[in-house]
């Protein structure tokens, strides 16, 4: 049986504002944020937020390919740190604990203490389904599919293509996303897996009130 572990956001009083740490740990984030605490740097780490998953090192591995390919942010090639605001890392976390079955995310944040399992199934407004039109993404732009970096085109105002065939986002999702990363039920959402321009669809819908 696999055993949990976790994906942590840290950030460090001494750093500039907005660096922080992205990392995993088979052990307690609060042992792992205090083995970090060495001469290198002046002040103590602070634990922001941790996920807590068998697939722990999988996550990891996506936040940080997802944060690469949405922004240039991460500050050393082949490092941990990123120059991105705790809070917009902590979204990621929520947004990939949806489409895993035992994901428990814990805010250390000020305000914000509580430790909870991550709702799968919640009520929402229904509402009308995702177009590209929508958007202001027209027939022929470019997609990136964010968990594996693929490159999609948009085939129509709710389809893509990919290889020659057309999909719509949702079951494209289930046919290219990583096995460890899938989950029981095989419902996603699909705008949370393509950015446009660096941007992920869903937020773009979110800024725009559709």
């Amino acid at each position: 049986m696999s055993t949990q572990g976790f994906v942590y956001i840290l950030t460090n009083p001494s750093f500039k504002e907005d660096w922080i740490k992205i990392g995993k740990s088979s052990r307690p984030v609060n042992v792992r944020s205090k083995e970090l605490d060495n001469t290198a740097v002046p002040r103590p780490f602070e634990i922001y937020a941790t996920m807590k998953t068998v697939k722990y090192e999988q996550v990891e591995k996506l936040v940080h390919k997802m944060i690469d390919v949405l922004t240039k942010l991460r500050i050393r090639p082949n490092r941990e740190f990123f120059n991105i605001r705790p809070s917009k890392a902590l979204e990621i976390f929520q947004d990939l604990a949806k489409t895993i079955d035992d994901a428990e995310i814990k805010v250390y944040a000020k305000n914000d203490s509580s430790s909870k399992k991550v709702k799968r199934k919640s009520k929402q407004k229904k509402r009308p389904k995702l177009r590209f039109s929508m958007l202001n993404i027209s027939v022929g732009e470019e997609l990136t599919f964010i968990p594996t970096g693929l490159k999609v085109k948009v085939a129509a105002d709710n389809a893509i293509e990919y290889e020659g065939r057309f999909y719509k986002l949702s079951p494209f999702v289930r046919v290219f996303l990583p096995k460890e990363l899938q989950n029981e039920s095989g419902a996603y959402q699909g705008a949370k897996f393509f950015s446009y321009k660096g941007k992920i669809l869903a937020d773009m819908r979110e800024d725009l009130g559709e």
